[in-house]
């Protein structure tokens, strides 16, 4: 593949709204004869700039125009295709004031795929598993304009986060029982828009 029509091909991706790739994408977009020949165009790109690799069999357009506030989530996405995932746990209460404390440059993502822990230059990702079936998923978590991944409703990360174990001192009960007295009151749950992390 040649750098310049590589360029293109990823220039147009990028004004479809798409800058994350995994291997199997590239292949796609990049035909080339023999999977030696591939590799060896793949690490190319690499080497000069046009694509940077974050983890292993991902990809990402680093001279793409989207905003980066949303690209872990982005490559999250691509990990566990073919599944469920929203964000949950520490990251999801964080956003939404219950936990004291924000973590920073990792993103908690509670998935029907595997569990793992994915390092990119971008953030850490932690995917813990999760059984519930995916009617489930979509009724306790909310859509987000603009956001690749949902986000657990703050009833639903407290949940999960009491499920798996994790340690409960950081959670502002205060504010967690203000919340679920709110939806009491209104008779919804709370659809505020949480701000980013």
């Amino acid at each position: 593949m040649k750098i310049v029509d590589a360029m293109k091909v990823l220039m147009e991706w990028d004004a479809g709204g798409r800058e994350v790739f995994s291997v199997d994408d590239l292949r796609a977009m990049f035909p080339e004869r023999s999977p030696k020949t591939f590799a060896a165009g793949l690490r190319r790109l690499v080497r000069q700039g046009v694509l940077q690799r974050v983890a292993r069999g991902v990809y990402v357009n680093p001279l793409s125009r989207q905003p980066k506030s949303y690209l872990v989530e982005k490559i999250a996405v691509c990990f566990r295709r073919g599944g469920y995932s929203y964000v949950s746990l520490e990251s999801a209460l964080s956003e939404f004031g219950v936990i004291s404390q924000i973590p920073m440059s990792r993103i908690t993502v509670m998935t029907t795929g595997r569990a793992g822990v994915i390092r990119t230059p971008y953030g850490v990702i932690e995917f813990t598993h999760t059984a519930r079936p995916w009617r489930d998923i979509l009724e306790n978590t909310l859509v987000m304009e603009g956001r690749p991944l949902r986000i657990a409703r703050v009833e639903t990360a407290l949940r999960d986060i009491r499920r798996v174990g994790r340690n409960l001192h950081l959670v502002n009960e205060t504010y967690y029982r203000e919340i679920l007295e709110e939806q009491a009151e209104t008779g919804q749950k709370p659809e505020k828009r949480p701000e980013a992390a």
